[in-house]
């Protein structure tokens, strides 16, 4: 089996029970897991697709890959009749979309589905329609003269950590290609974004011992000590708000902190001597990312950890880091930004709270815009959708795009 199917299992049973091998009694999840393991040889295949589309309008293109070759980033590059490399304007996307089941939807939720001037589906909004747009353009960007080239980024796992554009953004900088001003597709409801919070996202494993229920003082339960470090996490969570800066820009104008899943144990009656903490950060200021992860390693070494090896020695606490991802700074003169706003004839620039590549790209020197059809409200939800009205808004500004950088 392919590393996609193990870790759907591993994310479903948790550390514990993947070591354990639990998921082989669960014959719903094992097909579940098929299915995800299909689903990423299908989606693979239709960024295939994607390629060779470009490349037939001839666009150059070069893939990067994770760890495991399953997951791939594509970088494409239509310079025009006049084969520029300097100076070019990204537009990015992710491939990647949340979990959806068939539960609660009206429709399948990785179907298409035209309804009501709207299309829903897991990722219509979140942001395959962005994405669609930009292929939907690539001839006309292929057909014209170009003053500055147009490259079309699509990443792996935005969702996760953005573990994806790092990947690509290391072997964009390798390969030397210079890029003035990025896009990124999200969907603002095609405003223009200047800034949002950092991402910071955790799971952190607590290794208690087994033993009967009857008995919990024989046993470390592992779920107790899970819940100690969530109360110390909502500590810190009023602690983040008296830390709010002056003149925040953001909603809420404090660095949040909050508890996505708790997973442990096997039974009522049995000690839990597993479980795992997912937990997500959204610092304002780098400062409060190093308040917290510092105030949290503290209390796990001298507190936690130290209670539970009076009872076994074996006991332990890990951290695993899924991903840290730096947040998206306004700057005062912003390329990108006064791009968007002329294009789509919108001077108004706001700030969100949700999290992008926007920083990475940033962080490079390249001046970064979130911009894409769609409104955050309908993203990672039941009977997600984006309006074909969003749809058209994006078409028109990519089409004054590519009158603005043709001769």
């Amino acid at each position: 089996m392919t590393d996609s199917y193990n870790q759907y299992l591993a994310y479903h049973e948790g550390q514990g029970g993947w070591k354990k091998k639990s998921f082989n009694s669960k014959i719903w999840l094992l097909n579940a897991a098929k299915k995800v393991e299909s689903n990423v040889y299908k989606y693979n295949n239709q960024l295939m697709e994607c390629e060779k589309k470009l490349n037939k309008l001839g666009a150059t293109s070069f893939k990067t890959f994770d760890k495991t070759k399953e997951r791939v980033n594509l970088f494409s590059t239509i310079s025009g009749k006049k084969k520029l490399n300097e100076g070019g304007i990204i537009l990015s996307g992710h491939t990647d979309v949340v979990p959806a089941s068939n539960k609660g939807w009206a429709s399948d939720p990785f179907v298409s589905t035209k309804k009501d001037n709207k299309i829903y589906g897991r990722g219509s909004c979140d942001m395959k329609g962005f994405i669609a747009c930009t292929l939907a353009l690539a001839p006309y960007f292929a057909s014209e003269n170009l003053k500055k080239p147009i490259h079309f980024s699509y990443t792996y796992d935005e969702e996760t950590a953005c573990q994806g554009a790092p990947v690509m953004l290391k072997e964009l900088q390798k390969r030397k290609i210079n890029c003035s001003v990025c896009i990124v597709g999200e969907p603002t409801n095609m405003k223009a974004i200047q800034a949002h919070k950092g991402c910071y996202e955790y799971s952190t494993h607590f290794f208690g011992l087994a033993g009967h229920g009857s008995a919990p003082d024989k046993g470390v339960n592992a779920v107790e000590y899970a819940t100690k470090f969530i109360n110390k996490l909502m500590e810190l969570r009023k602690e983040l708000k008296k830390r709010e800066p002056k003149n925040s820009i953001f909603t809420p104008p404090y660095t949040t902190l909050q508890i996505g899943r708790i997973k442990g144990g096997i039974a009522r009656n049995v000690i839990a001597d597993q479980c795992t903490v997912d937990w997500e950060l959204r610092p304002v200021v780098f400062e409060d990312g190093v308040f917290v992860n510092q105030t949290m390693d503290k209390y796990v070494k001298d507190v936690l950890l130290p209670d539970m090896k009076k009872t076994h020695p074996e006991c332990s606490i890990k951290k695993e880091i899924i991903g840290e991802i730096i947040g998206f700074n306004k700057e005062e003169k912003s390329e990108a930004v006064n791009l968007i706003c002329n294009l789509t004839g919108d001077n108004s620039r706001d700030v969100v709270s949700f999290g992008t590549e926007a920083g990475l790209f940033q962080e490079i020197g390249i001046s970064t815009v979130v911009c894409g059809p769609g409104s955050i409200e309908q993203a990672h939800k039941t009977d997600e959708y984006v309006s074909f009205d969003e749809l058209k808004l994006c078409l028109k500004m990519l089409i004054d795009l590519k009158d603005q950088i043709s001769n």
